[in-house]
């Protein structure tokens, strides 16, 4: 990678595929972004690059591609690599991390908190990296190579959330389990198989999940 693919990347702000970092700050958070574009569709981090977009450089190459190694390698379950660049900028050296968007999902976060193990799983949605719901852990699951076939019927609670749709544009998962009077482990299956068929869409904000039909609100297929 050149100095010219970073002022690019730069340019662009950060977002869906590209985020900042002005350093490391520990091999954990950095490990929850690498996770967050594995199990999405891949991304950029730029380490010694404020959050305005102005290089500052990092302050130690080394220790910094040790804590990214340690990131990917210790906190990642299954452990990702993340292709590494060292660009230099007039004395500073940008560090640029590439994570490719995975063919093992889900990838989850492996830390330590007062009970043990903690594994949780992140997502990038925007400019944020956020925890999955466990509808979109099931939907990254099985739409992986060696996942689960698919198998669907479509039946009176699939007609009935289709028909709500219309009327109303959106639903979350406790609405459409109180739509049809169904638990919300039966209401989560039928979802999750709706979204791998492409016929409902699933949108992740940071507090609750929302499902619509599989086109966005100006009538264009997603």
């Amino acid at each position: 990678m050149t100095s010219q693919d970073v002022l690019n990347l730069i340019a662009k702000g950060e977002g869906f595929h590209v985020e900042f970092k002005r350093l490391v700050p520990s091999s954990e958070k950095i490990a929850k972004a690498m996770i967050a574009f594995a199990n999405t569709k891949g991304g950029s981090i730029l380490f010694g690059v404020d959050d305005d977009g102005s290089i500052v450089g990092v302050e130690s190459e080394k220790t910094e591609v040790e804590l990214l190694g340690e990131a990917g390698a210790r906190y990642c379950e299954p452990p990702i690599r993340p292709l590494l660049d060292i660009v230099p900028f007039n004395g500073k050296d940008v560090i640029v991390a590439r994570v490719e968007e995975s063919t093992e999902k889900p990838h989850q976060y492996i830390g330590e908190n007062e009970d043990g193990r903690d594994a949780k799983v992140y997502i990038r949605v925007n400019d944020k990296t956020v925890l999955a719901s466990k509808e979109v852990v099931k939907i990254l699951r099985e739409e992986r190579p060696d996942g689960e076939p698919l198998e669907l019927s479509i039946g009176e609670n699939e007609r009935r959330l289709f028909q709500y749709l219309e009327e109303n544009e959106r639903i979350t998962l406790k609405q459409f389990c109180h739509l049809v009077n169904i638990s919300e482990r039966r209401a989560s299956r039928i979802l999750v198989k709706l979204v791998r068929a492409r016929v409902v869409r699933i949108h992740t904000l940071e507090k609750e999940d929302f499902f619509t039909h599989a086109y966005d609100y100006n009538g264009k297929s997603s």
